[in-house]
C-alpha cells in the first residue's frame, strides 16, 4: 500500500511516517495542502490521508477539489474536530473515511487497509495513440521513455480527444464535458489548456498531435 500523508504538524507527521512504515505502508509525507495537490496525481496513491487543518489549502478544501475533478482515488480525512456535524461536513465534501485526533495508529491502519479493500474505486485504461500512451494511474503522457505529467483538466482533454479520435470536437462540447455544463468557462479558458496541453506534448517530440479546425474545435487524428 502506498499514502499520501499531508500533515502540517511536524512531529506527528514524522511519528506518522515512521510508524506506517513500520507497518509496511510506503509514505509520502508532504505539510501543505497545495503540496498534497502537486502530488496527488503522479504516483497512483492508494490512499490520501489529509489534515483538515493545513496551511494554503486545507484538507476539506482540497477533499473537495479533487471530487470536483472527478479524482477516483479514497480520501481519509484526519481532524480534531469531533462534532456529528463536522463530520457530516467532511464526508459530504467527498472523503471516504473520517479519524478524530487523537487516534491510535493501529486504528489509522485498519481503516487504511479497509478502505483498499473496497473495490468501488473506478480504475480507468492507458490509451494509446501511435507511441504516446496517456496513462491514468499517473496522469502521465509517455512518448518512447519521455513522459509529462498533466494538470487534470489537461489530463481530461486530452483523454476526451483520444477517446474520439478522427472526430472534431466542437469548443462548446469540449466545454462542457471538461468544466461542465453549469461553468461559465470561456473560450480564452479553453484556449489557454489547449496551448498547455501542446506546450507539454512538445517536450515529448515536436509533433503537432492535436489540431485544430478553425470556427468549429480541435481533433486528434
Amino acid at each position: 500500500m502506498k499514502i499520501l500523508l499531508a500533515e502540517d504538524d511536524l512531529n506527528l507527521g514524522k511519528l506518522l511516517s515512521v510508524l506506517l512504515r513500520k507497518r509496511n505502508i510506503a509514505v509520502d509525507w508532504v505539510q501543505d495542502g497545495e503540496a498534497a495537490y502537486e502530488k496527488i496525481y503522479s504516483d497512483g496513491y492508494d490512499v490520501a490521508v489529509l489534515d483538515w487543518m493545513m496551511p494554503r489549502l486545507s484538507g476539506l478544501d482540497l477533499c473537495k477539489r479533487l471530487r470536483e475533478e472527478e479524482y477516483q482515488g479514497k480520501i481519509l480525512l484526519l481532524t480534531a474536530r469531533d462534532a456529528v456535524a463536522d463530520r457530516v461536513q467532511g464526508l459530504n465534501a467527498g472523503a471516504d473515511d473520517y479519524l478524530v485526533k487523537p487516534f491510535d495508529v493501529e486504528e489509522l491502519t485498519a481503516r487504511l487497509h479497509a478502505l483498499c479493500r473496497r473495490h468501488d474505486q473506478y480504475v480507468a485504461d492507458n490509451l494509446t495513440c501511435g507511441a504516446y500512451t496517456l496513462e491514468a494511474a499517473t496522469y502521465c503522457l509517455v512518448y518512447e521513455n519521455k513522459r509529462v505529467e498533466l494538470r487534470p483538466r489537461e489530463y481530461k482533454l486530452l483523454e476526451f480527444l483520444l477517446r474520439n479520435k478522427g472526430q472534431v470536437i466542437p469548443r462548446a462540447v469540449l466545454q462542457d464535458r471538461i468544466w461542465g455544463i453549469d461553468s461559465d468557462v470561456t473560450d480564452n479558458n479553453l484556449d489557454v489548456h489547449i496551448r498547455l496541453l501542446r506546450k507539454k506534448i512538445a517536450q515529448l517530440n515536436n509533433e503537432e498531435l492535436i489540431k485544430t479546425m478553425r470556427g468549429v474545435g480541435y481533433y486528434v487524428e
